[in-house]
């Protein structure tokens, strides 16, 4: 309770200059003064904010529970050893950087920091204020590593109405974790959706944002690294193909979150979920001029929702077009009640999932004041409806501001000011209806979330998806095709053997046509170290080794089978998550196509089909046009034992296999690549680990 309730607080650095810092922390926290006693430390002395000062903490009469420390870096030390000598438990650092001498010995002292190089925090529950800023207090907890874009957060979230119930800038995260953030969120009971920016993702994100979902608390993330530059270095084709984002977002699908791409995209998704999340994808529509009803069908279906045909359209006004859209045709002019009754025959009629109420409702009492008590008791009877049918209504209203635009607000009707916000933001809200409870569980769940970071950690558990994986943990890694193929002996290979020489090629017992491969390169292709469809392996044997040198090379039977499909499985270490698998369209031309799909692992088969099933080629592996379908219970079933193999052998970095040759009858991959995990120190011990 340092960060949310404390008993006490010392603004170090208190100022009556308005431009300062320690001047709005000082105004902010003197609010909350009503709750605990608030201090100022001013080392001038005299009074801010017409409140008396010290000029040190050790003058105080009792050790304050919470020091924000708003002093220049150059004073940080000092304050911090005055105030553990007195009992201090947490520190709010706000200067851009604290010395790692001074951290180590807030840590010996059992005491926190949050920060440094942080905004603050703010808790409206509990009169916390220790933050630059207004806030205006709400159902929003927002947890941001960038103080500046969390302050936009709240900004936008108190203009939109929805408001903020807690604000958490952590900083560099020296100590206190957005993690932990996040999980404090998940019992304070003013916060009702999360919005979350991020940088960089630390341990324990997944089971926070796991956590949340299972609260019942929608998670709206933001955060960067789509572009080329912020892609790691890759030395396979799963690195290349694979992009901070597509991890981020398996992420989110593993633990119900959802991600956007603004901070105006993330307070218009969660102002519409914070009071439910549509249960599918259908919209119906309602406005009173024709043209904005066909401008937001438009919208709507580009966003990913459908407008469906009404079955149900008894009690519509006369003249009302009983199509979806429904233009009410003046019928809303004529009497505003008019605007209830179609909203009450969309959300019961059972063809629909949500309601989008476009056009000029909002205005009336704006434009004509003996209209606003009408206007307004509409409104409260949209509200209602909405929440005793469970079906949410949202609004795009001509009028920026008014006494029915607040009253849609207030009772649980998300309104914005155009159209492509509102049903943007309902397009967002329904693919978390789409995340059921049911689909979920396919992909892992919150409990395999928490899984996943338990075994990222090496702890052994229960009831663990990865206990049956065929290939043994402890069989050691060795370099090269041949040893891949060994380690992974839960794919099928084509048969094959190692060939030091033209007589062991030309004595072969295998069946032609024939492939021949250098062992040991890791890209055969670009290095010509792969031959196909050879009838004479002794002759390519001799040309290769004259150009590649002497090595190991392997001869193997070709795949000559037809109606096949070639794809990419493929395993990686994502520094944020670890371990992610990969399915996509394989072969030579892999990063060309860019046609994958990105789970975190470990991923049961059910999710592996699931995978398949998000891939633009998936149509040709079902069998179209009457093709025979390839064979994707034994396809799932690898990249589900390939997600467990990475995910249980912390010595490897990445596996791939490509191609991986699909057809009607099974499957079979004929390249394999395993790249072993760099060595790292562990700092506590100094033993070098895998």
């Amino acid at each position: 309770m340092i960060f949310s309730d404390p008993v006490s607080v010392a603004v170090v650095g208190a100022s009556d200059d308005p431009a300062k810092w320690g001047h709005w922390l000082a105004r902010g926290a003197l609010a909350g003064r009503g709750r605990r006693a608030v201090h100022l430390v001013n080392r001038g002395g005299g009074a801010v904010l017409s409140q008396p000062t010290v000029r040190t903490l050790s003058e105080l009469p009792e050790a304050p529970e919470l020091v924000v420390l708003a002093v220049p870096a150059v004073h940080v030390a000092a304050v911090v050893d005055e105030a553990l000598a007195l009992g201090t438990r947490g520190f709010v650092g706000i200067p851009s950087t604290i010395e790692d001498r001074v951290i180590a010995r807030i840590r010996a002292a059992g005491a926190r920091l949050l920060g440094p190089n942080c905004l603050g925090v703010y808790d409206a529950a509990t009169s916390l204020h220790l933050a630059w800023g207004r806030f205006q207090p709400g159902s929003l907890g927002v947890v941001s590593q960038s103080g500046q874009v969390g302050l936009e957060i709240a900004g936008l979230a108190g203009a939109a109405g929805l408001g903020v119930s807690r604000f958490v800038s952590v900083g560099n995260q020296v100590d206190v974790t957005a993690a932990e953030a996040l999980l404090e969120l998940v019992s304070h009971e003013m916060t009702t959706v999360v919005g979350v920016y991020l940088e960089s993702f630390g341990p324990g994100i997944l089971t926070a944002l796991s956590e949340l979902r299972s609260a019942g608390k929608p998670v709206v993330l933001l955060t960067v690294g789509g572009s080329t530059a912020s892609r790691e270095a890759a030395f396979s084709h799963t690195g290349a193909l694979t992009s901070t984002l597509d991890v981020v977002d398996a992420a989110c699908r593993r633990t119900g979150a959802l991600r956007v791409a603004t901070p105006a995209a993330l307070v218009d998704l969660a102002a519409v979920v914070t009071h439910g999340v549509p249960r599918g994808r259908r919209v119906g529509i309602l406005a009173d001029s024709g043209g904005q009803g066909a401008i937001a069908a438009d919208l709507a279906v580009a966003a990913g929702l459908t407008v469906p045909a009404l079955s149900a359209v008894a009690g519509l006004p006369e003249g009302a077009s009983t199509r979806n859209p429904v233009d009410l045709a003046g019928a809303g002019e004529q009497d505003l009640a008019n605007y209830a009754r179609a909203v009450e025959v969309l959300v019961r009629g059972g063809d629909v999932d949500s309601v989008v109420l476009s056009g000029y409702f909002g205005s009336y009492g704006a434009d004509t004041p003996s209209l606003e008590p009408v206007e307004v008791a509409v409104a409260d009877r949209i509200c209602s409806l909405a929440r005793e049918t469970g079906v949410p209504v949202v609004a795009h209203s001509m009028c920026v501001d008014s006494a029915a635009v607040r009253a849609l607000r207030a009772g649980g009707v998300a309104v914005q000011h155009t159209i492509e916000r509102v049903v943007g933001a309902l397009g967002d809200a329904a693919r978390f209806g789409s995340l059921s409870p049911g689909l979920v569980a396919a992909f892992g769940g919150p409990e395999l979330s928490v899984l996943s970071e338990r075994m990222k950690a090496g702890d052994p558990l229960e009831g663990d998806p990865c206990a049956s994986t065929p290939s043994t943990p402890g069989v050691p890694f060795r370099p090269g095709y041949l040893a891949a193929r060994e380690l992974l002996d839960f794919v099928r290979f084509p048969e094959a053997h190692p060939v030091t020489s033209a007589e062991e090629a030309r004595a072969t017992t295998l069946n032609g046509p024939f492939a021949l491969k250098a062992d040991w390169l890791l890209h055969k292709s670009e290095h010509g170290g792969v031959q196909i469809n050879l009838t004479d392996p002794a002759a390519a044997f001799e040309a290769m080794e004259a150009r590649l040198g002497p090595g190991t090379y392997v001869l193997e039977e070709m795949d000559t089978r037809e109606h096949t499909v070639e794809l990419i499985v493929g395993a990686k270490r994502d520094h944020s998550f670890g371990p992610v698998i990969l399915v996509g369209v394989g072969g030579v031309h892999a990063e060309l196509y860019q046609d994958t799909a990105v789970e975190l692992a470990p991923v049961t088969p059910a999710t592996a089909e699931a995978m398949l099933d998000r891939l633009k080629v998936a149509p040709l592996l079902k069998g179209r046009r009457g093709a025979q379908p390839l064979d994707l219970t034994a396809l799932a079933q690898v990249v589900a034992a390939l997600s467990c193999l990475i995910t249980t052998r912390h010595d490897l970095a990445e596996i791939e296999l490509n191609p991986v040759r699909v057809g009607p009858d099974g499957v079979l991959a004929v390249d394999a690549l395993i790249i072993p995990a760099p060595e790292t120190t562990n700092d506590a011990s100094g033993q070098r680990v895998a």
